[in-house]
């Protein structure tokens, strides 16, 4: 991988990790598009920095949220009241709807993910992602916050989560449309799925960073992957801002015509080529 390629893949992970249009195709589809042929190690290399840069993102972006969060949630583990609060009662929540996916997703995202990430394969996902987005819009009443999520609700927007252990479901896509199909409106929605990203994304992160530790050329690769995880951590970051700010008068339907529309281009182009 060469310095260009990682900083533009950083800005491409920074864009979609949290967009709901999959990080994870968009880290194939770029590179197949471009006709770069990255070695597969190196690949698992950039992909856990750059997924580890988003997460310092949206941290930053929520900070103040998840201090409270944890502070409230820890006081109220010692009382054994985490309701009456509502920062430990959407804590609790986070809990709940994380639990699916790490069971779930650590005994099935590596065999997925072997099986179905090429290209073609991946632009088929995109497809069954756009048709989420546009269920989410239809299905869901928009009547309800944060201070209203149940634990069925978490437990039901968990599963739905689940889902993103296909490369090309999105996992934010996933999880917006788990909390609007439960008539989240728009923007609690996408604050839950990105709050409740980050315990998946710590743990995935801490234990692919230990295999990627003991990759003998893991040292010699920084130099070239740094620019790429600064970029990623940044772009995420504002990608974040963005989208909050859009859902606030916007529906998913751009963001599934979007993907719509480039994984009909890339079957087109991989049978074609």
């Amino acid at each position: 991988m060469t310095l260009l390629q990682s900083i533009i893949l950083g800005i491409v992970q920074g864009i979609s990790e949290f967009l709901p249009i999959s990080s994870s195709a968009h880290l194939v589809i770029v590179p197949y598009l471009l006709g770069w042929d990255i070695p597969p190690e190196q690949a698992f290399v950039f992909d856990v920095l750059v997924q580890n840069a988003t997460l310092v993102g949206v941290i930053v972006y929520f900070r103040k949220d998840l201090l409270q969060i944890l502070q409230a949630t820890w006081q109220g583990l010692f009382r054994r009241d985490l309701k009456s609060n509502p920062a430990s009662r959407l804590g609790l929540m986070i809990i709940l709807a994380t639990i699916p996916a790490l069971v779930i997703g650590f005994f099935l995202k590596g065999a997925v993910e072997k099986v179905f990430a090429d290209p073609r394969a991946t632009a088929f996902f995109l497809l069954a992602n756009a048709l989420i987005l546009v269920i989410a819009e239809k299905i869901g009443k928009r009547t309800r916050t944060l201070k209203e999520l149940v634990e069925r609700d978490a437990l039901w927007i968990g599963f739905a989560q689940v889902l993103a252990i296909f490369p090309g479901i999105s996992r934010s896509g996933s999880t917006i449309f788990g909390g609007m199909a439960r008539n989240l409106q728009r923007v609690p929605a996408a604050k839950f799925s990105l709050l409740m990203s980050i315990p998946v994304m710590l743990v995935a992160g801490g234990y692919a960073t230990l295999k990627l530790i003991a990759i003998p050329d893991f040292w010699s690769l920084l130099p070239v992957f740094i620019p790429g995880f600064v970029t990623a951590g940044v772009v995420g970051y504002f990608s974040i801002r963005w989208l909050m700010k859009y859902l606030t008068h916007a529906t998913l339907f751009g963001f599934a015509l979007y993907c719509l529309l480039v994984g009909l281009a890339v079957i087109s182009i991989s049978y074609f080529t």
